[in-house]
């Protein structure tokens, strides 16, 4: 119980104090005057002013509170590397029985791994536990870490000792490759450098080579011997266009506390300078200026045209010298130069000397090695004189039966063209009316390839076909212009060449089978491309090692999906038969796998502006004393806290100090005495 004085003034204190103040003159004059009861009159109005104070005595019953201890304890990825788990949950428990000894309370905060990759928020973790404790009894905050911490900004206003209880050892190690530079695009065919480094960092073994296994797409991956601690320089040329993707990784080594940042993903985009075609026209027709006029409307392809306008058995006397000023160099474009084009397109052409065997069958070469070739077949395809009984007729997926069909008909997707990539959702692109009718077919007899557009009687149109490492199409038609001029409402020529193009290119969206996935934050999206009919499932390795099958749902002709919510930051592998693929969501090193080694040089200022210390678990259990405001709250061996001496009031009692009949009695008594004395003088 606890009592203390206090005023409830009968007047404003205003009054209160006009009043002594005009007592004061009084008695400043009687000294003055050197009246002999001035003393007395001063006590007098004391007595007054007293009595209008109106003191009054208030009594508390108060209850103690114990004081409370702050612990927050990092359960963030980090710290689940080593025994570091173990040691937070031995560190917790001592820490709760030297509080509990000194009759404090310990309240825990768990802190665990935020949303994406936003690293430990320990920062906030001491805010909110803050904030969830009354302030006036909180004596100390424990911060049970490794010491990494990504959200440190301002000082935090802490209340009282601030102390880190470090987890980890004293040798711990681990190795960590990191991407320094890395572009986000690349021209194909073009020598690209990457740069990277591998660390070993903590107590770590001396430095010396390590492996360094380098992949593109899952594939199978090339191993180099590099030297830690310095900047590697990786040159490489991609594969294909599109998004390929890099995996760089080093094996784990013995010792290391983990490998999940001993990989490392890049996605580089691989773009095209320039589409080099070659275009060889046979006999000039109508569809001849078309092409042409869709491959130069294009900035991005060279285009080479070799066109026969005057094939050998034309004689009309003009002479040789007036026909053109150069002769063209079909060798050097044929022989020699032949690899410098991604494609060739044969437009109507027809064997007529012109072009030896020798030629042809060094295009089939070309496309045997991975290049392309697509065939606009005319009415000489069906002749004696076609490419098809040419050394290009071995790789050709579709042989001619003589018979050239001149009757309109309006081209149809067939089944498997339904799944292509290629001519998939071509049906969007077509008038109200539908496309615009052909006159011409030629008649194939297809023996490979995929038949993915058909014409008269369900007849081949398009077929597309892979040939060793190339690729080949085959258009049973030379009417493709009328798309283009808008016969009838016209069609989607430009955006199925464009598409031709890409599937012969090797593109990775356009491929018929292929195992692929898109990523937007913790959620992928795999897609499978097939022709067939069905697909099995797919294959997910964690990036912990965990694997779990994913059932694909078919969501179009030929493309099968899955949406799968990923449960951490990391690499992912999928696999399905042949078919593998590799996605990283958010990096393939999550931030809490940059820096691993335990560590607290970070958190030293916070802890110094609060006068705590810093205490390796694994040095021992530390021993809890109780210290005052302002002195050192930590040394050798011992953390402390400050008392707080907190309470709560259960019960207040006012009483008057002097009763007022009291004042006035004594106010009366003093006013008397100062009369008499004066009086007797």
């Amino acid at each position: 119980m606890t009592g203390t004085v206090v005023f409830d003034p009968l007047l404003p204190w205003i009054a209160v104090w006009a009043l002594l103040a005009i007592g004061i003159g009084i008695v400043i004059f009687g000294a003055w005057r050197h009246l002999s009861g001035w003393w007395l009159r001063g006590l007098a109005v004391l007595a007054l002013v007293g009595a209008i104070a109106n003191p009054s005595l208030q009594q508390e019953d108060r209850d103690g509170l114990s004081d409370i201890v702050l612990a927050i304890v990092d359960e963030t990825a980090s710290q689940t590397l080593s025994d570091r788990s173990q040691q937070s949950a031995s560190a917790l428990s001592d820490l709760e029985a030297e509080v509990t000894a000194l009759g404090a309370e310990l309240r825990v905060t768990r802190l665990a791994d935020g949303e994406g990759d936003t690293g430990t928020a320990l920062s906030g973790a001491i805010q909110q536990a803050l904030a969830d404790a009354p302030i006036a009894r909180v004596a100390g905050v424990f911060l049970i870490t490794d010491g990494r911490a990504h959200d440190l900004g301002p000082e935090l206003n802490v209340p009282a000792p601030l102390h880190v209880l470090l987890t980890g050892q004293p040798d711990d190690w681990d190795r960590r490759l990191s991407v320094r530079n890395a572009p986000a695009f690349a021209i194909l065919d073009e020598e690209v450098t990457l740069t990277l480094r591998v660390d070993d960092i903590g107590a770590a073994p001396d430095g010396g080579l390590v492996p360094l296994d380098v992949s593109i797409d899952g594939g199978v991956p090339q191993t180099f011997q590099v030297r830690t601690g310095e900047d590697i320089e990786v040159p490489l040329v991609l594969p294909h266009g599109g998004m390929n993707v890099l995996q760089f990784s080093t094996p784990l080594a013995e010792g290391e506390l983990t490998d999940r940042n001993n990989t490392a993903i890049v996605q580089i985009n691989g773009v095209r300078d320039r589409l080099r075609v070659l275009l060889v026209s046979g006999e000039p027709h109508p569809g001849e200026r078309t092409w042409r006029n869709l491959l130069k409307s294009d900035a991005s392809v060279d285009l080479v045209h070799f066109t026969i306008l005057r094939p050998p058995e034309k004689q009309d006397g003009v002479p040789v010298s007036e026909l053109s000023l150069i002769s063209f160099p079909t060798r050097e474009l044929f022989l020699e130069k032949i690899e410098d084009f991604d494609l060739i397109i044969f437009d109507r052409y027809k064997r007529r000397g012109i072009l030896p065997s020798i030629y042809l069958d060094n295009v089939r070469q070309y496309v045997e090695d991975g290049g392309a070739v697509l065939i606009a077949a005319g009415p000489d395809f069906a002749t004696a004189d076609s490419l098809a009984r040419s050394p290009l007729g071995t790789i050709i997926p579709a042989t001619p039966t003589a018979r050239v069909i001149e009757e309109g008909f309006s081209p149809q997707i067939t089944d498997v063209g339904a799944r292509h990539p290629v001519t998939e959702g071509l049906e969007r692109y077509a008038p109200a009316e539908g496309w615009g009718r052909w006159f011409r077919l030629i008649d194939l007899a297809p023996n490979g390839g995929d038949v993915v557009m058909s014409g008269i009687d369900d007849r081949p149109l398009l077929v597309l076909d892979r040939v060793g490492q190339g690729r080949l199409a085959l258009m049973a038609s030379d009417h493709a212009w009328l798309w283009d001029r808008g016969f009838e409402g016209g069609g989607p020529q430009l955006e199925l060449l464009r598409r031709l193009a890409h599937w012969m290119m090797k593109e990775p969206e356009l491929e018929e089978e292929a195992l692929s996935a898109t990523a937007e934050g913790q959620t992928m999206t795999i897609i499978r491309r097939t022709l067939g009919e069905e697909v099995g499932s797919v294959t997910v390795t964690n990036p912990d090692g965990t694997t779990q099958d994913v059932q694909m749902e078919q969501v179009s002709p030929g493309r099968w999906e899955a949406i799968v919510e990923g449960p951490e930051i990391g690499l992912y592998r999928l696999a399905q038969g042949d078919f593998d693929a590799v996605i990283a969501l958010g990096p393939a090193a999550p931030r809490e796998f940059v820096d691993t080694i335990a560590d607290a040089s970070a958190l030293a200022p916070l802890v110094d502006a609060r006068r705590g210390g810093v205490q390796p678990i694994a040095a021992g259990a530390p021993d809890i004393r109780t210290i005052r405001e302002g002195r050192p709250a930590a040394g050798r061996g011992w953390l402390g806290i400050t008392p707080r001496a907190a309470y709560v009031t259960t019960d207040v009692r006012i009483n008057p100090l002097i009763p007022a009949w009291a004042f006035l009695l004594l106010a009366s008594v003093l006013i008397v005495g100062a009369w008499v004395r004066e009086g007797r003088r």
